[in-house]
């Protein structure tokens, strides 16, 4: 039990239910959208079918990225970066850091993608912001993530907001924790048959107590990620590099080794990548050369945690040779618990350290977040409704934004699955999701009730649900039997849970409808 006194416990209450209205349907948002980008790397495969499951670097790359290293100017063999993009292809930046006219430290180069055969599929030149983003057959992934991380605010805005709504929800949990006078009694009650709105305040407390570890590990890592570069890393580089950002990275995740410039030959990358993935069990997720084609070059390969870990692994080899050198530490030279602590960060912040296991922990903690958040805004309406018909409005924003922005999600999926075949999903799925918002703003504003506008809402997501795995295969997608013989059930996985998911959702929405019926007094007769 948790005692304050009755003035504490007031002030506790107001700062609960103020944190949450003044930034809870922005702090929705990103849980939303965070639940959903968990599953970013599966919905790719699902929306774009893809079937390949053999990794980038368990193919031979060697020859390729020597004949790269061959055509890019030797101003750009500062470093060279390797990454899987699409269906398992490879993408290689070569670049070099310099300092743009803003005073910003950038990356320079050229940016290869590259088909399964090792051919130049595609060729970008300019900095990193100018040559990345989201291609045609992961439109849709991209737009997920990057909705989540900075809600599409222009850089550094996009990570500030996000990084003070994890703060928000840090106070809003404490806060939510003080007022609880019978924690452990709160969390098993559930009054199935009380007044409706004492079922919505014993599932808001049930709820938001049993996910509120998780509030506070997804709060704190968040609004790490979202401070860490945005104003930590000026910080300390104005603190104790003379605002040199570069020096900076080379000191805290660097190779720090005497220079040699020397212009020798590349060590094998094929054996590299083979010995990195006997060493930890995984294909490389990343790898970096520093020096490309110089006697001091180094090569970094990046795994994920070993089974049952939680900290990523980071392997040092020797570019010029290939051979290898030691186990790295994620930050910093040598191991060190600062440093572990910083690496587990983004395992915890995305569920991803156990595999579809603890992806899916994850999303149903995050659905659980969710439901405290709306339903702690219903409430603290529900208690207002009565004293102050002004707060109207607020209520619409609540639908809108509740049930509103899962079905523009929807909807963009959709819009998705039509225009990739096209080549034109890049622009047609954030193109969807803005008229579909639009769309439940205009509901908002015109309907005249607000019960209709969630019928209409949620009765559209439902159905836009189960028509998801139709469409996907009307627009070519792999069928089940091909996607199980490809090694991946998780296209059929994914068809099921929404079809599962509208069906619930359908079947939900009439039983409620029924109640209201039932609840309706009855008319009575003229005597």
């Amino acid at each position: 039990m948790i005692h304050l006194q009755k003035e504490d416990t007031k002030l506790m209450v107001a700062v609960h239910g103020w944190s949450g209205i003044i930034l809870g349907l922005l702090l929705y948002a990103v849980v939303v959208t965070g639940m959903v980008a968990v599953f970013a790397e599966e919905i790719g495969i699902w929306s774009a079918g893809h079937v390949e499951t053999s990794s980038a670097f368990e193919r031979p790359i060697d020859a390729t990225v020597r004949e790269l290293g061959r055509r890019t100017p030797a101003r750009y063999h500062e470093g060279a970066d390797l990454f899987e993009i699409g269906d398992h292809d490879l993408g290689v930046f070569f670049h070099r850091h310099e300092t743009d006219a803003d005073g910003d430290l950038v990356a320079r180069g050229i940016y290869y993608q590259l088909d399964r055969d090792g051919r130049i599929a595609s060729e970008r030149h300019g900095t990193g912001e100018e040559v990345f983003g989201p291609r045609n057959d992961d439109a849709l992934s991209s737009f997920l993530v990057d909705t989540h991380v900075r809600l599409h605010v222009p850089d550094p805005w996009g990570l500030i907001l996000t990084g003070i709504l994890g703060l928000a929800m840090l106070v809003a949990a404490i806060s939510g924790l003080l007022i609880h006078r019978h924690l452990f009694k709160d969390i098993f009650t559930l009054r199935r048959k009380a007044n409706p709105v004492l079922v919505d305040r014993d599932r808001h407390s049930v709820a938001g107590t049993w996910s509120l570890p998780f509030a506070f590990l997804l709060a704190f890592t968040g609004s790490f990620f979202s401070f860490f570069g945005t104003i930590g890393v000026p910080i300390v580089a104005m603190a104790a590099f003379g605002g040199d950002v570069q020096a900076l990275n080379d000191a805290v995740f660097g190779n720090p080794a005497k220079p040699d410039t020397r212009i020798v030959g590349i060590g094998n990358l094929d054996r590299i990548a083979a010995d990195s993935i006997r060493r930890t069990g995984e294909a490389p997720t990343f790898v970096t050369i520093e020096n490309f084609g110089r006697a001091d070059s180094q090569v970094t390969s990046f795994h994920p945690p070993r089974e049952r870990g939680l900290e990523p692994q980071t392997l040092l080899y020797s570019g010029a040779t290939g051979a290898f050198e030691r186990v790295k530490p994620s930050i910093g030279t040598r191991p060190s618990a600062g440093g572990t602590l910083a690496a587990v960060m983004a395992p915890i912040h995305f569920g991803n350290f156990a595999g579809i296991v603890s992806k899916a922990v994850w999303f149903g903690l995050g659905f659980a977040m969710c439901y405290v958040t709306l339903t702690g805004l219903r409430l603290w309406l529900a208690r207002r409704r009565e004293g102050s018909r002004s707060l109207g409005w607020l209520e619409r924003a609540v639908t809108v934004v509740g049930f509103g922005l899962p079905l523009a999600l929807l909807v963009s999926a959709a819009a998705f699955l039509i225009a990739m075949p096209l080549g034109s999903a890049v622009f047609w799925t954030p193109a969807a999701f803005v008229g579909a918002a639009l769309l439940a703003v205009l509901g908002g504003v015109v309907l005249r009730s607000n019960a209709l506008l969630d019928a209409i809402v949620q009765s559209a997501s439902a159905a836009i649900m189960i028509a998801l795995p139709i469409l996907r295969l009307a627009t070519g997608g792999p069928g089940w039997a091909r996607a199980i013989d490809a090694g991946q059930p998780v296209i059929v996985a994914l068809d099921i849970a929404f079809v599962l998911a509208g069906g619930w959702m359908l079947w939900r929405l009439h039983g409620d409808r029924l109640r209201r019926e039932a609840a309706a007094p009855a008319l009575q007769p003229a005597e």
